[in-house]
């Protein structure tokens, strides 16, 4: 009953938002407690949802500096140049700004923060798309393909979560798939290269029609907020808050409130002048942090009415016994729904366990359960259970839904490029 009731919340969740029937915000509140009180809970709901709530919490603390930090930096200036850049590299060929996107955005994403590979990219690059007429969505898909693929890195999210989950070191998982991650990197490029002659042949019939609103980095900008003579201090701090996000010595919400903190001082010194950068650019940052939290008390409602266990327990039981042998490559066609419907944690430390040890059962080591969960991470990457989502959404002015329609083909694509190239390379049998 659980696990009926857990797909039946899912599903509603997504057609709901697909069909544009309630803003994401609305049905992420709405529908976990609509489907908690079908469970049979009641007053309990409420701790389920603020638990789930408060795991959140850094993420969108994480998310509303970043937003604030990289908003004062497009205000003093500091990406003009870089974007000068792409727009000269690119000229008017839709091809080249596709490409550049991919390539950008799988360098940016080596430091493993979704948050910042999104803000840097499209910082860069929805300017050169606006100008050129490319549907953003463009965008989306390929930095999500890039930063899904870059996942695959030992210091990855997901990476961290198969490894500790199966008690295996996260290098034994990683060296083997070193060809599927470069068979995953080719196929991101070969994607951006399709999308990019795809819109150099529709542009050359519709126009440069702009699709969609601007997001947080397309404000008008008053110049007098431009600090040319500081854009090598504006760089170096940049370049320190990177540098200290991927070494982890401090954590990243905290990161971000500092470097925001010494943007301002040095940037805007006045009081008044703070006070009117962080208003100035706190409507963008809002609606992201209540999405997350939102998705906190979806999930928060979902691990504790036990539907997350229900719905992993009755997937394991699908995989009929004369698969075992195969049971990686099941594993990780397998992750494809659940990636989507279940969050990293149910999933890694929910799902991963059960099917590693039945696979134990044929001899299958753990390592090749951890390698294959991890082949459907470009599915994931449009997840509505993840906060990365939401904030592109936001940056590029469009809905989940719009992204997540025009987006499901190309991830699944690519998640059977990584899976091909698995299995041809043998670690995943």
């Amino acid at each position: 009953m659980l696990m009926l009731l857990g797909y039946l919340m899912v599903l509603t969740f997504m057609v709901l938002i697909m069909t544009k029937r309630m803003s994401a915000l609305v049905a992420l509140t709405v529908v976990p407690i609509v489907f908690g009180l079908l469970a049979g809970h009641g007053a309990d709901l409420g701790a389920m949802a603020v638990d789930g709530i408060s795991k959140l919490a850094p993420t969108a603390t994480l998310l509303l500096f970043a937003v604030l930090y990289f908003a004062v930096m497009i205000d003093a200036g500091l990406f003009d140049p870089l974007v000068g850049r792409v727009l000269k590299f690119a000229g008017d060929d839709p091809v080249r700004v596709s490409l550049g996107t991919a390539i950008l955005a799988l360098v940016v994403a080596l430091d493993g923060d979704g948050a910042t590979t999104a803000l840097i990219t499209v910082t860069a690059f929805l300017p050169v798309y606006r100008r050129l007429g490319m549907n953003p969505l463009v965008l989306a898909v390929n930095l999500g393909s890039a930063s899904c693929v870059m996942n695959l890195t030992p210091w990855g999210g997901p990476m961290g979560r198969a490894a500790a989950a199966l008690h295996i070191d996260p290098s034994d998982i990683f060296v083997p798939l070193l060809p599927t991650w470069a068979a995953g990197i080719a196929g991101t490029l070969l994607i951006a290269w399709h999308l990019g002659r795809r819109e150099r042949g529709r542009i050359a019939v519709e126009g440069t029609e702009v699709h969609g609103a601007g997001g947080p980095i397309l404000f008008d900008r008053d110049e007098t907020l431009r600090r040319p003579g500081l854009f090598y201090f504006n760089l170096a701090l940049t370049l320190a808050i990177l540098g200290a996000a991927i070494s982890g010595i401090v954590p990243l919400p905290l990161v971000f409130m500092i470097g925001l903190s010494i943007a301002l001082l040095v940037n805007y010194p006045k009081v008044s002048q703070q006070g009117e950068r962080i208003q100035a650019h706190a409507e963008n940052g809002l609606p992201i942090v209540l999405l997350i939290l939102a998705a906190g008390s979806f999930t928060g409602v979902m691990q504790g009415t036990g539907m997350i266990d229900a719905m992993a327990d009755g997937a394991v039981t699908l995989i009929p016994p004369e698969l075992g042998p195969h049971i990686g490559v099941v594993t990780a066609f397998l992750a494809m729904p659940l990636t989507f419907v279940l969050s990293n944690d149910a999933f890694y430390f929910g799902v991963v366990p059960v099917i590693a040890e039945t696979a134990s059962h044929y001899q299958v080591a753990p390592e090749v359960i951890a390698r294959a969960s991890l082949l459907a991470l470009p599915i994931h990457g449009l997840s509505p259970l993840i906060a990365a989502i939401y904030l592109l959404a936001g940056l590029i002015g469009k809905d989940v839904g719009e992204m997540q329609r025009f987006g499901l083909k190309w991830a699944f694509l690519l998640s059977l490029i990584l899976i091909a190239a698995a299995t041809l390379t043998g670690v995943i049998l």
